[in-house]
């Protein structure tokens, strides 16, 4: 199979025109490095985590899995190696933004308040605490840079890069994903304070979901027992 990505974390196959191989490497990143020690089955709890949350959402988006499965990859990917950290995916014309979902502010976000009241040009109310749930989840796209950091970026930006009316749906969809799957973690003791998706379009030119959905490397999940707010807070 021909390798097109080999990213942080993820590698990536072309099947066909139409199909891609994802596999999750055991590879620790951290602010965009690649450190030097694995950890053992790391990419398979990764894979897993993104597994339970496309198929949580499905009724609700639609996303770029078509088998977990080994038995369904092309033959070379039929190796214990693969097992368990492999996806089959739709190939999709990927949006140029990562959508950042925040209910609760902390993190960069945190920083910008505290400088402005702001976070990606959205005015927050005044007196909110370090760690504290927003009155409604905040839609706080950026960039997705191909070296270094990725860069905050405005709504109206957004609708620059692709359009006002796919920037609503991508920006409303985001919100109704984040929502709906923070509800459920909160029933599990785990705070979702924020999280990143990425959108594709496919050959009809429907919005679908694609990448990792809501694992730690996307996503800030703090146990709910320790949750207080004045303070950053401890993250699995």
């Amino acid at each position: 199979m021909k390798k097109i990505s080999s990213g942080k974390v993820r590698e990536i196959y072309e099947v066909d025109d139409n199909k891609l191989i994802i596999v999750v490497s055991d590879r620790i990143s951290a602010f965009d490095v690649i450190l030097p020690t694995m950890v053992t089955d790391k990419g398979i709890i990764l894979n897993k985590i993104s597994e339970f949350w496309f198929d949580y959402t499905q009724n609700f988006v639609k996303n770029h899995i078509i088998s977990t499965n080994i038995s369904d990859f092309p033959e070379e990917f039929q190796k214990p190696e693969f097992e368990g950290r492999s996806m089959l995916v739709k190939k999709l014309k990927m949006l140029p933004i990562e959508c950042i979902v925040r209910g609760y502010i902390t993190g960069s976000g945190w920083k910008s308040y505290k400088e402005n009241g702001t976070v990606c040009g959205i005015s927050l109310p005044e007196g909110l605490q370090e760690s504290e749930k927003l009155p409604t989840p905040i839609f706080t796209p950026s960039t997705k840079a191909s070296e270094g950091h990725d860069e905050n970026i405005s709504f109206e930006q957004t609708c620059d890069l692709i359009g006002e009316e796919l920037a609503k749906k991508v920006r409303d969809t985001s919100i109704e994903i984040y929502s709906k799957c923070a509800e459920y973690a909160l029933s599990k003791g785990i705070i979702i304070a924020d999280t990143k998706f990425e959108f594709g379009l496919d050959e009809n030119g429907d919005l679908v979901l694609g990448d990792e959905l809501l694992t730690p490397d996307s996503s800030r999940f703090w146990p709910a027992d320790e949750y207080k707010v004045g303070h950053s807070r401890k993250k699995f």
